[in-house]
């Protein structure tokens, strides 16, 4: 963060400071939300190669986009206040989420890896959707829209930023309530319900308090999709525990770690050449194949 702050600064300090600042400030919100709602994912689902973008929280934010820019254009859409945008939608990921969940919970008992498999289901059909749209969108608007998919800390409105800082505080807080019952679900559904905790309960609230931080993080920068399991694949070697007073610090270090590095080296040695999700995305792809070859030779 130091580096961040002060590498490279030539001019009024006066200047270079606050607008650095509100950067940081981005990347370490971004940074706490994506550690947080992955570990938390991975806990409630007991899988530690799911994170919440399996559920389709950004294919719909791409989804809402095209849609957006097919409809009004870039010109109207960019026009539109950006806290409006912003509040549209987070609202629109965290509705999507509650009618997963209440689908879920109602009713007959439903395996919760259900709920992942429609997840997974709704996220293809909501990328399709949006690949669709985009390939009848007029190539300069195609343009346009590219570049607001892409994670991007570079243009941070203090208003939203402030909003989304009130809102990852609260859930936090609420967090905090239900935080002696994480490393008890970690050991599954039958073992969280012999040892008292309120399994339906807890679970449904998690994945709601997941769903917000996902929310907030994806409309104020846009999706970062393999982010979280990179940090908390990292947390989970480098910790060696499963106990959650351990693993969730760890992750959102790791996460600051990794996003205010990579953002001070994109800026100084790449000088802005390429982006930064785009080698966030890269390394948390390879951490998941990895991932994945390692399971299946295990069994």
């Amino acid at each position: 963060m130091f580096a961040f702050m002060t590498l490279g600064a030539q001019g009024s300090w006066s200047f270079i400071l606050p607008f650095r600042a509100t950067k940081l400030a981005a990347l370490l919100l971004v940074a706490y939300t994506v550690a947080v709602s992955t570990v938390l994912f991975q806990t409630v689902t007991n899988n530690r190669i799911l994170t919440p973008a399996v559920m389709g929280f950004d294919s719909l934010f791409v989804l809402g986009q095209t849609l957006l820019f097919a409809v009004l254009g870039s010109q109207a859409t960019l026009s539109i206040d950006p806290r409006l945008r912003f509040l549209a939608d987070t609202v629109l990921l965290v509705v999507f989420a509650g009618l997963l969940y209440r689908w879920l919970f109602s009713g007959g008992e439903r395996s919760l890896h259900l709920l992942v498999l429609v997840g997974i289901i709704f996220g293809v059909l909501f990328r399709s959707l949006a690949n669709f749209v985009q390939r009848i969108l007029d190539p300069n608007e195609f343009a346009v829209l590219s570049d607001t998919l892409f994670a991007s800390f570079n243009s941070i409105d203090k208003t939203l930023l402030a909003i989304s800082a009130l809102i990852v505080a609260l859930v936090t807080l609420a967090g905090a309530r239900l935080f002696h019952t994480f490393d008890v679900l970690a050991l599954g559904r039958a073992t969280a319900i012999n040892l008292g905790v309120a399994h339906r309960r807890v679970v449904t609230l998690v994945l709601i308090l997941v769903s917000i931080l996902v929310a907030v993080s994806t409309a104020l920068v846009g999706p970062v999709l393999f982010f979280g399991l990179l940090v908390s694949a990292l947390a989970h070697y480098l910790v060696g525990s499963h106990r959650h007073r351990h693993l969730l610090p760890a992750a959102v270090l790791l996460a600051v770690v990794l996003l205010v590095g990579g953002q001070v080296v994109l800026e100084r040695v790449f000088a802005f050449n390429t982006a930064l999700a785009i080698v966030i995305e890269f390394l948390g792809g390879v951490v998941f194949i990895l991932m994945i070859l390692k399971q299946s030779r295990a069994r």
